[in-house]
Parts: structure tokens; C-alpha cells; sequence
């Protein structure tokens, strides 16, 4: 069948909105319980609500463990992860309407384990010998930031007086990672102050455990203020396991107990770790003393593969597990088989089962259930390209694909440039909905790994340094001149978007710039120094090493907040908030938004409510995708093929409506 001939833009896609919004879900949280296997979905159809699901050790029952009223969902540092934990058939979870924790034991009914109160729990891990479970605590007893972070314990069979728990550890302004010896007699967990992220500086602490689950005789085990430790594994009872970047990459390391030194299991400059943006993140399991299913990424891709253990010889063998695969995390083990997070190029977000014994890799729950023909896939193709100061970055590269339809010949096509948020991520080149919608109506789309993502080192995440607001926009701005220079790109109908940190990416790329020609602000930040004072506490003091220490750096976030600068300002945006957000709260958009209408530019602003920092309603996803493709349609005057329910945009010239 032949092609039609229709401009990029305006390709009739059968990936609509409604498969993007409600077609999936969000799988997190994978966990082993003996051969029985758990997973959070958070499901867009109901709200966004995050529900724990079930599948029975013969695969045959797969059942929703919660009841429509619960939520497994928490808000400790406002991002949440680690929302539950099972061990022999108990699950504990934190609740997000209340923020309390809760028990069900083999299958019955939630019960409350801890009281109602002003305290928010996260990253549990299960005692039964002192029927207590251990997690992070968040005190917002008192107004603005938490006053007090800590790992507490929590009577699992608590009396008719429920309590907010027992300080088990505390002292630090953040904590993570509990995890309990096998034979209980120690625990070990993550630390770290500001200004510091937990992928700048961690420290990895043990204590002996007493009856009461209170931490005698602490120890640091690893880490520092210029050292990233990431989740620590407990090898035996001797020894535990653990990521770092002491070599300038996350790394492997083992330390026995009875030992001074840590020994690296291997070495290579690739990141076996992530940046723990939320609980309960992890890379690899421990299958045995002697074996290890791990996950490196090269190159912004991430491969599979077995770390066989030597004792005896001090020799490791790292091999790698063929896979068309790109994308691995979110491990568990039952000493078997490993669970974990799997996608790649044609393959969505999925719960999988990897066989160390026959080497498979199976497929267990998909977050979608569409079905994609190949030919309709755009695929991730890794790319690199040169920037500022003679050095490189890299992105994903996804080409308009549609076989329905081709472009006019010599027409180039419009480019999206995503800027993802952190800005320590990294963007995945696993298949995306949201980003064929672009790619299937003419679309191509670049994901960049600017300066400062994670996966290609610590020097190349520090890049940021001091310097947030340029390299990430002088990336991204290379990357699109590279497009645009090697003929995969129309020049003039460059665009941006991004969201939260990739939001004030773009915002700063629009101000400063004079590359693209409009762009989408998703809860984005358009002012820093009111971000010092109107934020969580996770991230009051990121900027410190982002931008610099304020108020002794007050002029560079004057210098670096795009609201200070809008009469540089030329090109039309649209902004996207939730008016619930804490993270950047709703006035950052708000002013922007005043400044381009006052200046007379085009502009638009929708906003929802009972949203918070992300959207997780189906109806708010599908608006959204929708909305900022209708206005680069208006803005570059071409007519899309979908019905799309108007955006009111200010300040539009009415030649520039489609026809």
C-alpha cells in the first residue's frame, strides 16, 4: 500500500492519548516473598493510585492485594518510593491519604500499626523475631520542613495504643536503606546532611541490635562527604555489599565485617548505580555468597549480566546476559531466581523473572498490554554529539515513524527536545507512549543525557557543579543544532519541553537561548531564590552545589532565574502545573506566565488541581500531551489530524492558526 504524502505534524496515528494516559500502568516495588511475587502498579485510570499486586509461587493467581480505599503510597520527601515491604505473608505499607502505616497478614484487611499523627514512613524492612518492622520516619510535627528524619521501629502487633514508634537511629538529617542482617543481629542503613544529595556524599553506618531493636555500638562501614554509597546488601552475615563511586564510578564492593578494607568486585567505568531520587532503588540482588545478578549502564543503556564470585582465587567475573533489552532495575531475589524491572527499545516497562540455571529472562507483567506493530515504532538510537568546551554528551534520538504516511520531499521535520527533570536522571531509552504519540503524527523527538545525568560517571555528573542552567541548556541547544546540522531536524521548528529541573532547563533555554522557537514547561522553575525558602527539605539545599551557597551566591540566582530576564524572552510557551505541588510550588509557573503576557508574547497556562509535582490522573495526562501539541500547531501554523479540545492561547496572532 502506498504512502500518503501529508506534511510532518499532521500523520493520523492510531497512538492516541487515551493509550498513553490509561493504556498502562506504573510498575514499581518488585519484591520476592519465598516464590511468591509482589509489585506496586500505579494505575492513571483510578487516580493515579498505587495498588500492591500479587502472583502466586505457581504463577496461576495474580490478585490485587489492596482494597479501592487503600493507596500504597508515600510522601517522604515528597517523592516517595519504598511504600512496602512483605516478608512470610506480612506486608506493612505507608497509606497515602493518612501517611499511616499499615499490616495485612495472608490476605486479610489492613490494619493500622501506627498512630494518626503529624509522621510519614518509608523503606520498611520486617523483624519477625522482634515483631517489629524498621523504616524511615518523617517528624512534620511543626510547620514548613520536617524537624526531624530518623529510622524508628514499629510493633507489628501493636497494643490497644498505637504509637508513632521507637527511634532506632537517628542524629542525621536524612536516612535510608535499613536492611537487617540474616540473622538479625545487625542493622545496617544509608546517611547523609546537607547540603548534600545522596548521590554526592553518603555514609554507610551498622549497629548491633538489641531486644528491643534499639542500635548499640554504630559504626561507619564506608562513604562520605565526597563518596556515594548505594544500596547496601547484606552478604551473609559476615559481610555486605554495596555501590560506590570512590574510583569516579558506581562500583561493586564487598566488605567482610572482620576486615578493614572493602574489596571492589568490579571494576570498570561504568555505573553499576543510580541516583536515589527515591527509596527502595536498586541495581542488583544477591542470589548467593557467591553470585550476584547486577545491572551497568554503557552509554546511557543499561545490560544484564551475572558477577560470579571467587573467595578463594580474589577473582570476579562480570559476564554479561544477552539481551535485546536496555533497561534493568528494581531488583529482588528469593536465592533462586531474581524479579526485576525490565524495558528496551520495543519492549515496554515490564516485571520479569531472570533463571540463573537456564539463563532465561521472562516476561511476568507488562505495564501495557498494546500491542504496537514494529513498523510503527521509533526506536532509540543512541547518539553523541560535541558541545561547549571540547566535550561530548548524548541523547536518544527517535525519528518521526509512521508507514501510513511520508513527508513532502525536502520537508524536514519538526524536533521536540526533552529535558528530563532532576537534573540528576538520566533519560531511558525504553519504549515510551507518550513519546510515539510524537514520533507516529511526524514528530522527531531527542532525549538528552545532558551534563550532570547519571550513567556515565561522576565527573560527568558533575559537570552540574556550579553551573546548572548552562551546561544543561548548551547541551540541549547542541543537541538540536546537530539534528538540525546533519538534516534529521527542521532549524526553525526546534522546540523544548521538560519537567520540574527539565522544565527550568527549558524556561532558561528560552530565555538565554535563541535556538528554539517554543516550548512546554511542566511544573517547572522559573525563579531560584524563592526556591531557597518555598521547598521540601530533601531539596533545600540542592542548589547549594547546583548553583552555589545562598544568600553568599544571591547574584548567580539572579543571573540564572529566567522571571529576571523575560524581556529576553521571544518565542511562544505553554506551562503545565498542579496546584498541589510542593516540590516547585504553583506561583513559579504563575509568574512566568504573568511576564509573557504582560510582554505581549504568546502564551498559555492550564493548571489542575489535586495534582501534585507530576501528574497522575488519566484525564490531566491525556489534557497535557494534547494540549502542547495543539500549540506548537498553532504556533507553526499545521492543521493536526486529531480532534483536540482548544487551548486558549494569549497574545496569538490569528495568522498563525492552522487552516
Amino acid at each position: 500500500m502506498a504512502k500518503k504524502s501529508a506534511p510532518f505534524g499532521t500523520w493520523k496515528s492510531p497512538i492516541t492519548t487515551d493509550m498513553v494516559a490509561s493504556g498502562g500502568v506504573k510498575l514499581s516495588g518488585v519484591i520476592f516473598d519465598g516464590d511468591d511475587l509482589y509489585w506496586l502498579e500505579g494505575r492513571a485510570a483510578e487516580g493515579g493510585r498505587q495498588v500492591i499486586v500479587h502472583r502466586s509461587a505457581d504463577g496461576d493467581s495474580v490478585r490485587d492485594v489492596l482494597p479501592k480505599e487503600f493507596n500504597a503510597r508515600t510522601t517522604v520527601h515528597e517523592y516517595g518510593g519504598g511504600a512496602f515491604a512483605v516478608s512470610k505473608g506480612t506486608i506493612v505499607f505507608a497509606n497515602f491519604a493518612d501517611q499511616r502505616v499499615y499490616k495485612i497478614v495472608n490476605g486479610g484487611a489492613p490494619v493500622a500499626i501506627s498512630a494518626a499523627g503529624p509522621f510519614r514512613y518509608a523503606d520498611f524492612v520486617i523483624d519477625h523475631n522482634r515483631q517489629l518492622t524498621f523504616c524511615v520516619q518523617e517528624d512534620h510535627a511543626e510547620p514548613g520542613q520536617p524537624t526531624i528524619n530518623a529510622i524508628v521501629s514499629l510493633p507489628l502487633n501493636p497494643t490497644a495504643t498505637l504509637s508513632n514508634g521507637e527511634y532506632t537511629v537517628c542524629g542525621c538529617e536524612f536516612f535510608s536503606s535499613p536492611r537487617l542482617s540474616p540473622d538479625g543481629r545487625l542493622l545496617s542503613w544509608l546517611s547523609w546532611n546537607h547540603p548534600n544529595m545522596p548521590w554526592d556524599g553518603t555514609e554507610l553506618w551498622m549497629g548491633n541490635l538489641d531486644k528491643s531493636g534499639m542500635v548499640a555500638e554504630p559504626r561507619k562501614i564506608a562513604g562520605g562527604i565526597a563518596e556515594s554509597i548505594f544500596q547496601p546488601e547484606w552478604l551473609g552475615n559476615a559481610a555486605i555489599s554495596y555501590v560506590s563511586d570512590r574510583s569516579g564510578w558506581w562500583n561493586l564492593y564487598q566488605r567482610n565485617l572482620y576486615e578493614d578494607e572493602a574489596q571492589c568486585l568490579a571494576a570498570r567505568e561504568n555505573d553499576f548505580g543510580l541516583p536515589q531520587w527515591v527509596f527502595g532503588m536498586s541495581t542488583y540482588a544477591v542470589v548467593s555468597e557467591d553470585l550476584i545478578v547486577c545491572a551497568y549502564g554503557d552509554q546511557g543503556l543499561w545490560k544484564l549480566a551475572e558477577l560470579r564470585i571467587d573467595y578463594e582465587q580474589s577473582k570476579h567475573s562480570l559476564i554479561d546476559i544477552p539481551s535485546d533489552l536496555t533497561d534493568f532495575s528494581t531488583f529482588s531475589t528469593n536465592g533462586k531466581t531474581v524479579a526485576l524491572l525490565t524495558g528496551g527499545p520495543a519492549q515496554f516497562n515490564a516485571v520479569a523473572l531472570y533463571d540463573p540455571a537456564r539463563k532465561q529472562l521472562q516476561t511476568v507483567k507488562s505495564a501495557s498490554d498494546i500491542t504496537i506493530s514494529p513498523d510503527r515504532i521509533s526506536k532509540a538510537e543512541a547518539i553523541s554529539f560535541d558541545t561547549e568546551n571540547g566535550g561530548i554528551a548524548y541523547a536518544f534520538y527517535y525519528p518521526p515513524v509512521n508507514p501510513d504516511f511520508e513527508a513532502p520531499e525536502a520537508e524536514l521535520p519538526p524536533l521536540l527536545v526533552e529535558s528530563h527533570g532532576g537534573p540528576t536522571a538520566a533519560a531511558s531509552g525504553r519504549l515510551s507512549l507518550s513519546i510515539q504519540y510524537w514520533t507516529s503524527r511526524g514528530y522527531a523527538v531527542v532525549d538528552v543525557n545532558y551534563g550532570g545525568s547519571t550513567g556515565f560517571g561522576r565527573a560527568y555528573r558533575n559537570k552540574l557543579l556550579g553551573n546548572w542552567g548552562i551546561v544543561d541548556v548548551q547541551d540541549c541547544e547542541n543537541a538540536a543544532k546537530y539534528l538540525a546540522r546533519t538534516g534529521r531536524a527542521d532549524i526553525n521548528r526546534l522546540t523544548i519541553t521538560g519537567g520540574s529541573a527539565g522544565g527550568y532547563t527549558t524556561l532558561c533555554a528560552l530565555t538565554f537561548g535563541k535556538t528554539f522557537k517554543a516550548g512546554a514547561s511542566h511544573y517547572g522553575i522559573g525563579e531560584l531564590e524563592s526556591l531557597t525558602g518555598d521547598t521540601h527539605k530533601f531539596e533545600s539545599r540542592y542548589m547549594d552545589n547546583l548553583i552555589g551557597p545562598y544568600p553568599a551566591a544571591k547574584d548567580v540566582y539572579v543571573a540564572r532565574s529566567p522571571i529576571n530576564f523575560t524581556d529576553r524572552l521571544s518565542c511562544p510557551v505553554i506551562f503545565f502545573q498542579g496546584m498541589e505541588d510542593k516540590v516547585v510550588p504553583p506561583n513559579q509557573a504563575e509568574m512566568m506566565v504573568a511576564a509573557l503576557r504582560k510582554k505581549g508574547l504568546p502564551v498559555a497556562y492550564i493548571a489542575y488541581e489535586g495534582e501534585q509535582h507530576g501528574f497522575r490522573k488519566a484525564e490531566n495526562i491525556k489534557r497535557t500531551i494534547e494540549a502542547e501539541f495543539y500549540f506548537y500547531a498553532r504556533i507553526f501554523g499545521f492543521t493536526p489530524a486529531d480532534e483536540i479540545e482548544p487551548v486558549q492561547i494569549e497574545n496569538l496572532s490569528p495568522v498563525k492558526a492552522p487552516v
